[in-house]
């Protein structure tokens, strides 16, 4: 017969007695219904840390676990990042309450846009059975598929509180009539919206680069610069005064904002004060050698 020190014994009961109330990682995994990977990414990140270990290093999960475990994969369906999951989880039930109260109001807003889109469609396919080529019906389920990208585009690169931020940032900034006249605009796609972004960020870079070098504002590098932002500020406003005066107050308030309040990084785009100041100089020589009509 094998002798075992008294300890063992006291170690296997507290097994005994937690096991009836914990599981470990792979029983967890099971009646959760995830991957063992999961669960480990989920305790690395600190996302879903078991509750206790036993003495060999086994993680034990509980039923409580188990109801996070629940509305972290609830969120994740949803849409969530990982980062927004864990600061609804850690500001308690009533910040998880609004979150998924403006999650579910935005899943009405896809809704309602696919039920457009199925209503042009539906049109489109109405006059076509009836013989008929119709291009204002093509037309219009195009139009409505646009303005779903544009929206999806949106979705897709803000989080809800950036989104809630810009609103706000956009209703002080603009007039009713400017936000009515943007909003009747949907034909910038999702590469549009990549490649203005882009084309922003180069002109910032420019500037810096040229403010650096000591460039003449009125060389045709700088007036190569000014040339971008003026056709960039055309492509936006579309000579509408509103809608210029809007995008000009709304920069006005987003950079009166603390950097920690700002609703996005917005670095990638300013020029910064010496770029600024060269990228106004050679956007003055520019409306003067190109005078509007």
């Amino acid at each position: 017969m094998t002798l075992r020190h008294p300890l063992s014994f006291s170690a296997e009961r507290r097994w005994r007695t937690l096991n009836r109330a914990f599981y470990r990682t792979g029983q967890f995994a099971r009646r959760a219904s995830v991957t063992l990977r999961t669960l480990r990414y989920y305790d690395r990140v600190g996302l879903l840390r078991p509750r206790q270990h036993t003495e060999a290093g086994y993680r034990l999960y509980t039923d409580d676990d188990l109801v996070r475990l629940q509305q972290i994969l609830g969120m994740k369906f949803l849409g969530f990042s990982l980062q927004e999951i864990q600061a609804c989880l850690e500001a308690g039930p009533q910040r998880l309450a609004e979150v998924l109260a403006q999650q579910k109001e935005m899943l009405r807003e896809k809704r309602r846009q696919l039920d457009a889109v199925l209503r042009a469609i539906e049109g489109a396919e109405f006059v076509l059975r009836d013989g008929r080529c119709d291009g204002e019906a093509i037309a219009g389920v195009i139009r409505v598929m646009k303005m779903d990208q544009k929206n999806e585009w949106v979705r897709k690169h803000f989080t809800d509180e950036q989104l809630r931020k810009m609103e706000e940032l956009s209703r002080s900034s603009y007039s009713a009539e400017a936000r009515q006249t943007l909003a009747g605009r949907g034909e910038w796609t999702e590469a549009d919206q990549q490649r203005a972004q882009e084309q922003w960020a180069h002109v910032a870079a420019e500037a810096r680069r040229l403010a650096a070098a000591g460039a003449d504002p009125g060389g045709p590098e700088a007036q190569a610069v000014a040339k971008l932002k003026s056709d960039l500020l055309a492509a936006f406003t579309q000579g509408d005064p509103g809608v210029e005066a809007g995008l000009n107050r709304f920069w006005e308030q987003f950079r009166a904002l603390p950097k920690e309040e700002r609703p996005f990084d917005a670095s990638p785009f300013e020029p910064g004060d010496a770029g600024n100041e060269l990228l106004n100089q050679a956007m003055e020589i520019y409306r003067q050698r190109n005078p509007g009509p």
